[in-house]
């Protein structure tokens, strides 16, 4: 399974990581998404939309904080994925985000899977 890095972007507090796996792209922010580093996951995730990866998976195992602007990147996200006949599904949400994402009624919006894996279709392995 080839899992090529085709990119990464990083401040001090938050570093992101982009993979392609088969038709999806992986994208694994690690540290906190906040306001001050909410264009660090916005740029990646643009960028795959517009290659053409529209199923985009959120390995959200190693981010440890999200506000409400870095969950307005991924409703952002969301929306033109779906615009272009994909989606955005998240996985591995550690109990401190999906918390964030439970109070405000986002997890009723995205596909939310256990793992990375379960979140690639048949595709990718």
């Amino acid at each position: 399974m080839d899992h090529g890095t085709v990119g990464s972007a990083q401040s001090g507090r938050l570093l992101v990581e982009v993979r392609e796996a088969g038709s999806s792209a992986v994208v694994t922010p690690a540290g906190e998404l906040d306001h001050h580093t909410a264009d660090l996951l916005r740029e990646p995730l643009d960028d795959c939309l517009a290659k053409g990866l529209s199923r985009l998976v959120i390995d959200c195992s190693r981010l440890e904080f999200c506000d409400s602007t870095g969950l307005n990147v991924l409703l952002g996200a969301r929306l033109k994925a779906e615009a272009a006949g994909g989606g955005v599904h998240l996985a591995g949400m550690l109990p401190v985000v999906a918390r964030v994402f439970e109070i405000t009624g986002a997890d009723a919006v995205f596909t939310v899977h256990d793992t990375v894996e379960d979140a690639l279709p048949g595709d990718a392995g």
